[in-house]
């Protein structure tokens, strides 16, 4: 069995659209890799991200932005013989996005990257928040570079 390896755009929105979550990862000083899942909106190439202020997180990224989210869906356990433990195997979709965080510091634009977060989840776009809402939470961007993505057994 062969994974394809060169997904499509398209292929990759589509794994996106299926994951409720995505992992970032991000390097501590020293190169200790640090790992949060996130709620995530995508659009335009930029994945959109969002949490409360403060935090260990911040402070690593203010360290070196450079992060890597990666996600993964259509998890399904498959075996060529129910008693033979290497025959299984994991069917998967996964991609990778590589790139830098920027902080989002702007009202309308903290706005803008919720409601992009907010479509992925409710369908809609279109919310209305209040000022102490806005002004007390941190909204980034993965600016990706890159991103890949992976299929196996599918």
């Amino acid at each position: 069995m062969q994974a394809k390896t060169r997904l499509s755009q398209k292929e990759i929105e589509g794994i996106l659209n299926k994951c409720d979550a995505c992992y970032l990862g991000m390097v501590e000083e020293g190169g200790i890799p640090y790992v949060l899942p996130f709620n995530f909106g995508y659009h335009d190439g930029n994945l959109y991200l969002h949490a409360g202020p403060g935090g260990k997180k911040f402070e690593v990224l203010k360290g070196n932005n450079r992060a890597c989210a990666a996600f993964s869906t259509d998890h399904e356990l498959r075996g060529r013989h129910e008693h033979v433990a290497c025959s299984y195997f994991m069917k998967y979709r996964s991609v990778l996005m590589h790139g830098y965080i920027e902080m989002i510091e702007d009202y309308d634009e903290k706005v803008k990257a919720l409601n992009i977060i907010m479509e992925k989840y409710t369908g809609k776009g279109d919310f209305k928040y209040n000022s102490p809402a806005v002004n007390n939470v941190q909204t980034f961007r993965l600016v990706v570079e890159k991103a890949e993505g992976r299929s196996f057994g599918y």
